[in-house]
């Protein structure tokens, strides 16, 4: 399960940001950064939100705790695998992976479409 500030620390470095231009983009000292990242402290409200901006990822993303079963694997993604069956997940996922955001949205609002009818 991932906390705050683990997600905080992933997020950071996938950017390729170091602990001390975060904290000077969301004006907190480099050892409160460093403090979240371990787990000693955890951000206020106000600083996740500038956290979120500096990291340009949702909030939500930051508090959010990934919860693993013991194959290493999100239990709704499992659970929505069985559902579907195996090679409908596949051939989802390699299609879904050649698209940008942007297609990626055009596509579920096309989906969203035909399921409940035409846009307004």
């Amino acid at each position: 399960m991932s906390t705050i500030g683990e997600n905080i620390k992933m997020y950071r470095e996938q950017r390729k940001m170091s602990q001390q231009e975060l904290a000077i983009k969301v004006r907190v000292g480099t050892a409160t950064i460093q403090k979240y990242e371990s787990g000693e402290q955890i951000p206020d409200t106000q600083t996740i939100l500038k956290l979120s901006t500096a990291l340009d990822v949702p909030a939500s993303e930051l508090m959010e705790q990934e919860m693993y079963n013991s194959s290493g694997i999100d239990p709704e993604i499992e659970h929505l695998v069985k559902e579907i069956g195996v090679k409908r997940a596949k051939l989802i996922l390699r299609k879904a992976k050649e698209f940008s955001e942007e297609d990626f949205l055009r596509v579920m609002q096309m989906l969203y479409e035909i399921k409940y009818g035409q846009s307004q």
